[in-house]
C-alpha cells in the first residue's frame, strides 16, 4: 500500500449534537453529544488508514487542546508532523437532526504566525519525497494566505508528488492555479472558484477540460445524493449512490476523496475506483464519525452503486 501525507491546516474538535427537529429560538433537547478530533485532512487520513495505507498527518495544531488529536494519532498509528501553535484548535458544532439535515457552526481557527508557517513549510519539504501522494484538505486558519498555500502546492509538485486538493473559496482558487493532480470540489465550490455556472454536464466537461489544461489530471465533482462526476483524460464517469438512511453528511466528501486516492494509487480500473469511493461516501453518511466500520456493509453498498459513462445520459 501507499505512503500518504495529509495536510490539515485548520483542524477542529467536532461536537456533534443529535436532536429531533431543530426549533429556532426555542429550548432544544439533545439526544446525544459526540466529540471527535477532526478536520478534512484528518477525516481523509482515517479512511486511508482503514484502506491499509501508511499515513502521516501534518498541519497546524493549537497547544492548549492538542490532547484529543494526539490520542487520535496514537490510536490510528499516524505519524505526527503537526506544527504546534499558541492557543486552541477551533471547535465546530454540528447540529444533526433526525431527518439527516446538518447545521454547522464552525469556529475561525487560531492565528498562525509567519514563523509557524515557515516551520511547516520546511518540515513538509524535508519529509515530502518519502510519500506517494499528498492530500491537502480543508480551510485555512487565520494568518495563512491563499498565496502561501499556492507556494506550498507548487513546491510539492516540483518535488514530484501527486497532490490531491479539497478546499473552497480563495484557497481553492489559489490551489487550482498550482495545477494539483486531483481536485474534489462540490458543484457550488467549483462554480465559485471559476466564476461560472457548471450545473449541466456539458458545462462541467468544458470546465474540466480547461482545468486539465492547467495540469489537473482528475476533476472529481461531488453532488451529494445526486452522485459524483469524474473527468480525466481517459474517461468521464458518473456514479449514483445507493439509498441509505442518513445519520450525518459530515465527512462524506472526505471519504469520497480518500476512496478516489486509494483507487488511483492502487491502480484499480476507473469504474471500480469510482464505485468503491462512492460506496465509502455512502457509508459515511450512515454514521457519526469517520472511517470504514464494516467491510461487509461496504461490499453491499458497492453493489448498489450505479456507475456509467456520462455519454450514456
Amino acid at each position: 500500500m501507499a505512503k500518504i501525507l495529509t495536510l490539515t491546516m485548520n483542524p477542529a474538535l467536532d461536537l456533534t449534537v443529535q436532536l429531533g427537529p431543530l426549533q429556532l429560538g426555542q429550548v432544544n433537547r439533545s439526544e446525544a453529544m459526540l466529540s471527535h478530533a477532526a478536520g478534512k485532512g484528518l477525516n481523509v487520513a482515517q479512511v486511508l488508514a482503514d484502506l491499509g495505507h501508511q499515513v502521516t498527518v501534518a498541519g497546524f495544531l493549537g497547544v492548549d487542546n492538542q490532547q484529543p488529536f494526539e490520542a487520535l494519532f496514537t490510536r490510528r498509528g499516524f505519524v505526527d508532523e503537526f506544527v504546534r501553535v499558541p492557543g486552541e484548535t477551533r471547535s465546530n458544532i454540528k447540529l444533526a437532526e433526525q431527518s439527516g439535515r446538518i447545521t454547522d457552526l464552525n469556529g475561525p481557527g487560531p492565528m498562525v504566525s509567519e514563523d509557524a508557517q515557515q516551520a511547516l513549510y520546511a518540515r513538509v519539504e524535508q519529509i515530502a519525497t518519502q510519500f506517494d501522494a499528498v492530500v491537502v484538505a480543508g480551510s485555512l486558519p487565520r494568518g495563512v494566505s491563499p498565496e502561501w498555500l499556492h507556494k506550498l502546492l507548487v513546491r510539492l509538485k516540483d518535488l514530484g508528488l501527486k497532490v490531491a486538493l479539497d478546499s473552497s473559496g480563495l484557497a481553492l482558487r489559489a490551489g487550482l492555479a498550482a495545477g494539483p493532480w486531483l481536485i474534489k470540489p462540490n458543484t457550488e465550490e467549483l462554480a465559485d472558484a471559476l466564476d461560472a455556472p457548471i450545473i449541466s454536464i456539458a458545462a462541467q466537461a468544458e470546465a474540466a477540460a480547461s482545468l486539465r489544461a492547467r495540469g489537473i489530471e482528475h476533476v472529481v465533482i461531488s453532488q451529494g445524493s445526486e452522485g459524483v462526476h469524474w473527468f480525466s483524460a481517459e474517461t468521464a464517469l458518473q456514479s449514483l449512490p445507493p439509498k441509505v438512511t442518513v445519520a450525518s453528511t459530515v465527512g462524506a466528501g472526505d471519504s469520497l476523496l480518500a476512496g478516489m486516492v486509494h483507487g488511483l494509487l492502487s491502480g484499480h480500473p476507473a469504474q471500480q475506483t469510482l464505485r468503491t469511493a462512492t460506496a465509502i461516501a455512502a457509508m459515511a453518511v450512515t454514521q457519526i464519525g469517520f472511517g470504514i466500520t464494516d467491510n461487509a456493509q461496504l461490499k453491499k453498498l458497492e453493489g448498489g452503486v450505479n456507475v456509467r459513462t456520462l455519454a450514456e445520459r
